[in-house]
């Protein structure tokens, strides 16, 4: 069965040599009536092959409009990115309507992006300045850093492509800030151990008693400086080995035993209380955990209030889980300081903290060990009642139950 198109074209034709042969009747000459019929069935064929003609291209179509897929290419990309024709928005994907509204479709482009180095790159036609990325600050939320790309279409419209830089920022910031405070806890005992270094130097230390007290503020300071050093390498190499994991299978209950007779000539060892039942091993890097163990007793030990229990527990938790955990009864740490206190050399009590001995990277490092071993770290606190510190360690796989 034919279809429509070649019906017509069949029917055409047909025509063609039925006028002809009218021609043929009415004039009786054979050759007019030939040059009839085929220029006749010609001008079908013509009109059939041909087809009608193309349209005119639209001069104000834009890319969406030319490419049916142009808006689903955009959608599939995770960051914001719209498409400005003339000053206003073209097509944004939802990623782009998330952060500055549904309604910025056909918005001018100032008002959809309000920021003025935003404003000034993409009202500028030259197309070398539009290379160079823009930095875009408070865009969002005030701790959100933007990069802003811009590139001009062959139509003449403008791709712009927002990229979130908070967590690049964030990280600069966190190495600056890092830096700055390893120099300020280093150069503090330095120029404590040089002044009194020049102090002896000058004759004050022939009196015993004065020489005496030097020497031991001075050894105090070195030994500050020692402990410093020693939680900086070590908090290194746990970065360095955080997408490693260990390989060791540990007996928590006997490392704990292990600390806490460590920890025996200290001045409150005889407040330790320990609640240990036997738990299946760990899979773990004996040294980091011991480091974690001695952190977390040393800390309660020294927050803790005088001749109150600080109580090592350790059991099971579930058929996967073990759980450690350290408990004093001292001054608590206000709520809005538990999100920050591991932090490095962040401390609620920059004074005390540093008398009692603290480097402010104890708990930096506690939750890098964990974070290495794949566990888990929470704070507990009630100002004027005491803290509890728990930490949760995979069992070994080889000993999980099926």
């Amino acid at each position: 069965m034919l279809s429509a198109p070649s019906s017509r074209l069949v029917l055409a034709i047909g025509l063609a040599v039925l006028a002809a042969l009218v021609g043929l009747l009415l004039n009786g000459d054979m050759q007019v009536a030939l040059v009839m019929l085929v220029g006749a069935i010609a001008a079908v064929l013509v009109v059939a092959i041909g087809g009608d003609p193309a349209p005119p291209p639209r001069t104000d179509a834009t890319a969406a409009d030319r490419e049916p897929g142009f808006g689903e290419v955009i959608e599939a990309i995770a960051e914001p990115v719209l498409v400005i024709a003339a000053t206003r928005v073209g097509a944004a994907n939802a990623a782009a309507r998330a952060l500055l509204g549904e309604h910025i479709l056909g918005e001018d482009v100032r008002l959809a992006i309000r920021h003025p180095a935003a404003a000034e790159r993409l009202l500028d036609p030259g197309e070398q300045l539009s290379a160079a990325p823009i930095h875009l600050v408070g865009l969002g939320t005030r701790e959100q850093r933007w990069e802003m790309r811009v590139r001009t279409l062959a139509t003449g419209e403008r791709v712009v492509h927002l990229i979130d830089r908070t967590g690049n920022y964030t990280a600069d910031r966190m190495r600056v800030d890092f830096v700055a405070n390893a120099s300020h806890e280093l150069r503090t005992p330095l120029a404590s151990l040089l002044g009194y270094v020049e102090t002896l130097a000058d004759g004050a230390g022939e009196e015993p008693e004065i020489r005496a007290r030097f020497l031991k503020i001075m050894h105090d300071e070195a030994r500050r400086m020692d402990r410093l050093i020693s939680d900086l390498i070590s908090l290194s190499r746990i970065e360095a080995e955080k997408y490693r994991a260990p390989a060791e299978s540990v007996q928590l209950a006997e490392l704990i035993q292990q600390v806490c007779s460590e920890l025996s000539g200290s001045p409150r060892a005889a407040d330790l209380l320990t609640e240990i039942e036997g738990v299946p091993p760990v899979r773990g890097d004996r040294t980091q955990l011991s480091q974690l163990l001695h952190n977390l007793i040393g800390n309660a030990m020294k927050y803790g209030r005088a001749g109150t229990p600080v109580t090592v527990s350790l059991r099971s938790e579930g058929d996967t889980m073990v759980r450690f955990a350290v408990t004093d009864q001292g001054e608590g740490i206000p709520p809005e300081h538990i999100p920050r206190l591991t932090e490095r050399f962040y401390r609620v009590d920059s004074g005390r903290s540093r008398s009692l001995g603290g480097t402010g990277l104890g708990l930096a490092i506690v939750k890098h060990v964990v974070e290495r071993h794949r566990g888990r770290f929470d704070i507990a606190s009630t100002v004027g009642v005491g803290t509890t510190v728990t930490v949760r360690l995979p069992i070994e796989p080889s000993v999980i139950k099926s």
